[in-house]
């Protein structure tokens, strides 16, 4: 602390000292303000999804400011665009950090881009909050200014193959997946749940980030016989490999990450998707849900953005409502440590009206919850068929 600002602290009143002189020692905290930053990708070949999570966010911090915000402080949030390239990311987070000067960077769309943003923040105590992106390195090893919201690809993958695996009477399990990062998270995934069923990966095969033609993929897991497939696929490679395979005749059980849970799937690729499964927590937020709660709220989401909400709408919903909860509990003297202290005090998160899982985090646990479920396309809609009591 500059010695003059030093001196006003020290000859000013108790109450003057902890809501000035501490503030003024944290990034991104003023006595009504708590600066928040995102990185999505709103250009580039997943910004379906980047858009949808901004817009969960903004709506969320909308209702905390109308309603006063979090101890007499406001939210403010800067979204920045890295269109799905880790590079951009590095620049986004340099501005958010450094010129910015956010407190927190809540909903990173990305592993790769994450785990870049973070070298970024973390130098500075910058917290890095319930990204998009389901790598256990989201939370493991554990750090005081990182934390994940839900399960790991690795994880939901794991816990769904081998229920699926055995109901369906599979009898060769193989592999399409994207060669990056995510791709070998759910392979990973995969090989570890196959081993709870008894069984292996027979057959894998992979595509490059940006592929488009599947044939050689999809015609390689239909000559090896695979009748089970898990999919380390977004969202265009899941409506391309199905459709090939449609095409073939080949029908196998299609299984996938929440990755691919995402209403996109059903909208491209037609009557052909149904069938498929993918893990996930939170539903999609139909607008005519049976579900009176995500009814109304689907309904106020489309009178805001004018078009309907998906499911990375509710996660970005989702991820600004815990950091509000850790904000109210941070109290008002708030800077990094308190902050760090509410979030591993938030032991006992309920369920939402989206589904999503209790949550509960601590000083050894950043991640809010390890549970998963398992929902299919039924005539072009998403029905839970495993729920998480189902799982084990």
């Amino acid at each position: 602390m500059k010695p003059v600002l030093l001196a006003r602290c020290l000859a000013a009143p108790l109450f003057s000292l902890t809501a000035a002189c501490v503030l003024a020692q944290t990034q991104g905290v003023s006595a009504n303000e708590v600066l928040v930053g995102s990185i999505s990708d709103l250009s580039g070949p997943v910004a379906g999804y980047g858009k949808d999570v901004r817009n969960g966010l903004q709506m969320r911090v909308a209702e905390i400011n109308e309603k006063g915000g979090i101890h007499g402080r406001k939210l403010r949030l800067l979204v920045e665009d890295n269109a799905y390239d880790p590079k951009r990311s590095v620049l986004a987070a340099q501005k958010l950090v450094n010129q910015d000067k956010v407190f927190a960077v809540v909903g990173t769309f990305g592993t790769v881009h994450t785990l870049a943003a973070m070298q970024v923040q973390f130098p500075k105590n910058v917290f890095n909050l319930f990204p998009m992106a389901l790598s256990r390195d989201m939370y493991e090893p554990l750090h005081k200014l990182k934390y994940a919201m839900i399960s790991s690809y690795f994880d939901q993958v794991r816990a769904v193959v081998p229920k699926l695996y055995r109901s369906s009477n599979a009898r060769k399990a193989c592999v399409l997946f994207q060669d990056d990062d995510y791709g070998h998270e759910v392979v990973k995934g995969a090989e570890a749940g196959l081993q709870l069923a008894g069984t292996e990966v027979a057959e894998r095969t992979s595509f490059k980030r940006g592929a488009t033609d599947f044939s050689s993929q999809v015609a390689r897991l239909k000559a090896a016989n695979c009748d089970f497939v898990v999919m380390g696929t977004l969202i265009r490679e899941t409506v391309g490999a199905i459709a090939e395979a449609r095409k073939l005749d080949y029908a196998p059980t299609f299984l996938a990450a929440s990755s691919a849970y995402t209403d996109l799937i059903p909208r491209l690729g037609g009557k052909a998707m149904d069938g498929f499964y993918a893990a996930t927590t939170a539903q999609h937020p139909y607008l005519d849900d049976a579900s009176e709660p995500i009814r109304v709220w689907a309904n106020r989401y489309q009178a805001r953005f004018k078009e309907a909400p998906t499911v990375f709408s509710v996660y970005g919903y989702t991820m600004i409502d815990l950091m509000g909860r850790a904000l109210e509990k941070a109290g008002t003297a708030l800077d990094t440590d308190s902050f760090a202290r509410a979030m591993e005090g938030l032991s006992d998160v309920p369920g939402d009206i989206f589904g999503n899982p209790p949550m509960r985090f601590s000083p050894t646990q950043h991640l809010g919850s390890d549970k998963v479920r398992l929902s299919q396309l039924q005539n072009g809609r998403w029905k839970v068929v495993l729920d998480y009591d189902q799982m084990n």
